[in-house]
């Protein structure tokens, strides 16, 4: 009992370790990095990866909460995912589900950017495993599997051997990636529309069970991942007092 004890206060202690704030010159130059990975076509298809598993756990999440039976989640190596649940097929609960995804990645940048800012990345990015966790149970596929590992690991790694400064310097870009990259997703969205005819977009499947069309519902996407970035810049560097 005592060497579970011992385990359990030294995990806490890693949890609750206090981070250095980003500076103005670390948001700067993190912040840029990001934007330009985000950009740059070749190495957005790669870091898209993350961007959907967070897109999926918000479908999963959402599912869950609405007492839907989540049947699992699948990654596919083109970056695009499924989740399935089980329940009834319109109604508010479907809504939710459907709608959790895209916003997913900013609500999750935000909360992010509030922990970093406050001094408390270890703890955005312990939160970042115990999210990868809780999808890892739930992916059917061998690809989803390897995907949620490699990611995890290299948290993990960020989160146990870095010190302090480049531990706040991780989860600032993550926090970036998320932010930044979830608006992408979102703006994305309105071209994968137009070039599947079959429909299955999120946004098209809202249309047909809501009352709302499916551009309608790409536009509140843009315009909640333009407002997460708005927040989580806030969040990571407040505006200066008025003399």
């Amino acid at each position: 009992m005592n060497a579970v004890a011992a385990v359990l206060a030294a995990l806490g202690a890693r949890i609750a370790a206090v981070s250095p704030a980003p500076g103005p010159l670390d948001l700067l130059v993190v912040g840029v990095v990001v934007a330009a990975a985000v950009l740059w076509h070749p190495l957005w298809r790669r870091l898209r990866h993350g961007i959907t598993i967070v897109h999926e756990a918000g479908h999963g999440f959402a599912a869950t909460i609405t007492r839907r039976r989540l049947s699992g989640i699948r990654l596919h190596s083109d970056t695009s995912g499924l989740t399935v649940s089980v329940g009834r097929p319109r109604g508010p609960g479907m809504v939710l589900t459907l709608a959790a995804g895209y916003p997913a990645p900013s609500a999750a940048g935000v909360l992010a950017a509030w922990a970093v800012g406050a001094g408390h990345a270890a703890a955005a990015l312990w939160a970042a495993l115990v999210l990868l966790a809780l999808v890892l149970v739930q992916i059917r596929n061998w690809f989803g599997l390897l995907s949620v590992l490699v990611s995890g690991a290299l948290v993990a790694a960020a989160t146990w051997w870095l010190d302090p400064v480049w531990r706040m310097r991780i989860a600032l870009a993550l926090t970036a990636l998320l932010l930044i990259g979830g608006l992408r997703a979102a703006i994305e969205l309105g071209g994968a529309r137009r070039r599947d005819r079959r429909g299955t977009s999120d946004a098209d499947q809202l249309a047909r069970i809501s009352v709302l069309p499916g551009g309608v519902w790409t536009a509140l996407f843009v315009l909640a991942s333009l407002l997460a970035l708005a927040g989580g810049v806030l969040l990571l560097h407040p505006p200066l007092p008025h003399a």
